[in-house]
């Protein structure tokens, strides 16, 4: 389960008391929670951040827990001092990051493709991302230290799993924004679990969501074991 922190946060705290319920709902369902905030600040702020989305806040009157997700998305255009934090309280909480690499937003060309100066911004970011895997690594080869590869540019997907051969890649942007599942295969290379698509609107404004889903999955399996 993936809820955009944003469609909770508008609503003040009646909003983070909803999403609150939200993840303990999906955690008795026996379903992970990645909160899809997208947060990045300078390391005094982001570990804020951290103890909201994976963490604890000590006050005198003891500890204030935060969401407890089970994964979150950040942004990693302040740097490596800026993802510490929210890499550290992951790392303690056994939970996993997945770092903003090629979005699925037409305008991520604006910035995420410029040359930076030899290779695109995306590349860079990769090899960043891949430089920490290590520290959220797992027993099956795969890395919790991830990343955010939108499905709206297929052709990029070979490259950047070339780039991120640990990585889980969080894949955004089927049905709705146009991405195919069908054009995914080689964000799995390593195997079925190396990465997740996500999907929302596609799936929810179809008469029959249900099977949407449904039919979502078959296709996204069928590219992972293709």
């Amino acid at each position: 389960m993936k809820p955009q922190l944003a469609c909770f946060e508008r609503l003040g705290a009646p909003g983070w008391a909803a999403l609150a319920e939200v993840r303990a709902a999906a955690a008795e369902a026996g379903l992970l929670t990645i909160a899809d905030g997208k947060r990045g600040d300078v390391p005094i702020t982001a570990a804020a951040y951290a103890q909201a989305l994976v963490g604890e806040t000590p006050t005198p009157w003891g500890p204030v827990p935060g969401l407890g997700a089970d994964a979150f998305t950040a942004n990693p255009l302040l740097g490596l001092d800026a993802l510490e934090p929210l890499l550290a309280a992951a790392e303690a909480a056994g939970a996993a990051v997945f770092a903003l690499v090629r979005t699925s937003n037409a305008g991520a060309a604006d910035v995420e493709d410029l040359p930076a100066p030899e290779r695109p911004l995306h590349e860079r970011l990769a090899a960043l991302v891949d430089g920490l895997a290590d520290r959220l690594a797992g027993d099956v080869g795969l890395s919790g230290m991830g990343a955010v590869v939108g499905a709206t540019e297929p052709e990029r997907i070979a490259r950047l799993r070339e780039l991120m051969p640990r990585s889980i890649f969080l894949i955004p942007g089927v049905g709705a924004q146009g991405g195919r599942p069908e054009l995914l295969g080689a964000a799995f290379a390593p195997g079925a679990a190396a990465a997740l698509v996500a999907a929302s609107r596609g799936i929810a404004a179809d008469p029959d969501p249900a099977a949407a889903a449904e039919r979502l999955r078959d296709a996204v399996w069928d590219a992972s074991t293709a």
